[in-house]
């Protein structure tokens, strides 16, 4: 069982987890959502395509101009009180490494703490402790946020992967983070090259044996765009082949800018699994 904020979930259930960027320069959809209202309507759009959580971010990922501590909050914070208002029953996670952000969002209203920086900030899972917060344990490779790996090397991208993320969940059951609340996610792009976040794919399922729930943030990234060669804005279709391949390895939680698309995508793998009935079945019965 997978319990995020007031939900549970059964271990077939596949989550999306909408991105929702509150900054003015992401890479994908270059600060279309950076507007307040502007966001609130993606939240609107993204839970009618089928979206049970919103990942709200305030820093892009990759490197750029700063974002201070007090900018990150003002980005979030308000932000995430609207949603609470607006969406009761909507999941909401927060992207973010800084503890004080985590403990302001925390107590307006976030149900989670996405740390996509592998525990940067170890004071962040204290935080989720405290607040009764989810937490995702991601692997990043031990770089510093918001910087790109430099010809960086694993003697097993794997094991490095395991090791970092469970490790990092367990650290954040003993500190008190509800055990059913803490997902692991293998990190694409983050601290690896192309090749690595293909390999981490093939071997899903040793990170689903761990017994963790594990999220996949696949949404675009550039390991798909250097495997098909195409822009960041022909990528849905190398997203879309990785969200099924990782969905039928196991992952429960898939990050994502493209919802209906997920959507279809998750309850295929689901109809084709068995786990989920076809929506109608005339067939050949007529």
């Amino acid at each position: 069982m997978l319990r995020l904020g007031k939900h549970a979930f059964g271990d077939d259930a596949l989550l999306i987890m909408a991105i929702v960027n509150r900054t003015p320069d992401s890479f994908y959809d270059k600060g279309a959502t950076f507007a307040f209202e502007r966001a609130l309507e993606r939240v609107h759009e993204v839970v009618r395509d089928g979206a049970e959580i919103v990942d709200i971010g305030g820093v892009k990922a990759a490197p750029g101009q700063e974002v201070t501590l007090e900018e990150e909050i003002e980005r979030t914070v308000p932000f995430v009180a609207a949603v609470r208002e607006h969406f009761p029953d909507v999941i909401i996670s927060v992207d973010t490494w800084r503890h004080e952000v985590g403990a302001a969002v925390c107590a307006v209203g976030a149900d989670v703490l996405n740390d996509a920086w592998g525990g940067w900030d170890p004071l962040l899972a204290a935080v989720a402790a405290q607040h009764g917060a989810g937490l995702v344990c991601t692997h990043a490779g031990g770089v510093e946020p918001r910087t790109r790996p430099h010809r960086i090397e694993y003697p097993d991208v794997v094991a490095d992967v395991l090791a970092r993320t469970v490790g990092e969940a367990e650290r954040a059951a003993e500190l008190g983070v509800p055990r059913d609340s803490i997902l692991i996610d293998p990190g694409h792009d983050f601290g690896k090259n192309t090749r690595h976040s293909l390999e981490v794919t093939r071997r899903l399922g040793e990170m689903v044996a761990t017994g963790w729930p594990v999220l996949v943030s696949l949404s675009n990234k550039d390991f798909v765009g250097e495997s098909l060669e195409q822009p960041v804005g022909e990528r849905l279709i190398g997203t879309l082949a990785t969200t099924s391949v990782s969905a039928w390895l196991g992952a429960r939680v898939f990050r994502a800018h493209n919802v209906a698309e997920t959507r279809q995508t998750l309850d295929m793998v689901a109809s084709i699994r068995g786990s989920r009935p076809p929506a109608r079945t005339v067939r050949g019965l007529a």
